[in-house]
């Protein structure tokens, strides 16, 4: 079965962790202790109905306070497909957690609540859809309920967020009108909008086309492990374990491998239910080739006239994820596909304001959830492709090394 990733972004208050859990709960995808247990949590609150939110906001302090602060992950699935939702926070001061729950969607929900229209929050949630070049956008225009069911709420805000996306790249944008606390337009249809006749969120979700978002051009097979079983019925077995970032491999294909540049030939696959005659992404796969090679974690099999960038100067748009800054002349580890790295930041080039989309130029460090163009040097090459072109191979993470704590990602511009 399909299976689909979708993230959940907007400013504080428009609904995201009502809206899933409207989703689960209309679906039937929740158990009847998980619905016992929250409407005693409302109960004892002294809430007039069942907060749905509480099925993903499990911290104290977000039920405290009535917030999302980490990423929850919900799991789900309908007969049509399997669904992974990922709530992110709406707070500016948890940007970073929402950066981290979308780098992996198919899809993103940026909810607006229609009494207030477009936010700061919101434009700065979508521009950051954008810059992770998730492939298909929804704006969920919320609370409808409190508008009477407006059509010309609907319109005013929907125009308006259409000319704002015109400055992104969006691909695919559509606009669903709902009410998460009612559930209209959430699983089903509702009978309050008539003037509406596009699909509820769900049966969009179940019909988007997400085939065609993977790149199956560019083979991309980062090696994760090296398997020798050290076994006397295997005695000269030689796999290499990874994931498909991209292409489609058959056996017999002529491979390279890099960083080497040694040419060779795909003599068997292996995915988890045994030999396969074909491996493309995201399959996590064996391969073995036709030569002994040395090939360790961290290489690249591709092909030989398609080659990822071989480089150590790399220009990218990065987001700060720590509350210390980050200045020209710091040293950072890098993690790359499967390749590890150690990385000087050799210039800020500038800072971007995500609500405006200006450049400063004359900025000197980067705090936390800020973004900006950052021109690296790591100590060995990466084997890279631009973010645009490959989200996986186009894409890594910053580490400070004293503290072992992820303190930036980055999505590749260039690679030289």
């Amino acid at each position: 079965m399909d299976l689909l990733r979708f993230a959940t972004a907007g400013s504080v208050d428009d609904g995201k962790s009502t809206l899933i859990g409207r989703m689960l709960y209309d679906s039937k995808s929740i158990f009847s202790d998980q619905l016992e247990s929250i409407e005693k949590t409302s109960k004892d609150r002294g809430d007039d109905y069942t907060d749905l939110s509480l099925l993903t906001d499990g911290l104290r302090a977000e039920r405290e306070q009535g917030i999302t602060i980490d990423v929850a992950y919900r799991y789900f699935s309908t007969p049509k497909r399997k669904f992974v939702i990922a709530d992110t926070p709406g707070h500016i001061q948890y940007t970073r957690n929402m950066v981290t729950g979308a780098s992996t969607a198919d899809a993103a929900v940026v909810l607006v609540d229609a009494r207030k229209g477009l936010s700061e929050q919101s434009r700065r949630h979508a521009f950051l859809v954008s810059l992770l070049q998730v492939p298909h956008l929804v704006l969920a225009i919320n609370k409808m309920d409190l508008v009477d069911w407006s059509e010309e709420v609907y319109e005013s805000i929907r125009a308006e967020f259409v000319d704002f996306a015109a400055k992104l790249e969006i691909t695919d944008l559509s606009v669903i009108p709902v009410s998460a606390l009612l559930g209209d337009n959430v699983v089903t249809r509702s009978e309050n909008m008539p003037w509406y006749h596009g699909p509820t969120l769900l049966h969009h979700m179940e019909t988007l086309h997400i085939a065609s978002d993977r790149n199956l051009v560019d083979v991309r097979f980062p090696v994760q492990y090296v398997i020798r079983p050290h076994q006397s019925s295997n005695h000269d077995y030689r796999g290499y374990a990874g994931q498909m970032c991209g292409g489609v491999l058959q056996v017999g294909d002529e491979v390279l491998v890099l960083p080497s540049g040694l040419p060779t030939k795909i003599a068997s696959i292996m995915d988890a239910s045994g030999p396969a005659d074909v491996a493309f992404s995201p399959m996590s796969v064996t391969i073995c080739l036709e030569d002994d090679l040395d090939i360790s974690r961290g290489d690249m099999i591709c092909r030989m006239n398609n080659q990822p960038s071989v480089a150590q100067d790399i220009d990218a748009m990065v987001c700060w994820m720590s509350s210390t800054p980050m200045a020209p002349g710091q040293r950072l580890a890098v993690k790359h596909t499967t390749r590890n790295a150690r990385a000087l930041v050799k210039e800020l080039q500038y800072e971007l304001n995500v609500n405006t989309l200006h450049r400063n130029q004359g900025a000197t460090e980067l705090k936390l959830n800020e973004v900006g163009r950052v021109r690296l040097r790591t100590t060995i090459p990466l084997l890279a492709d631009e973010y645009r072109r490959n989200r996986q191979t186009g894409a890594f993470v910053l580490i400070d090394e004293s503290t072992n704590s992820t303190v930036g990602a980055g999505m590749i511009l260039a690679a030289i």
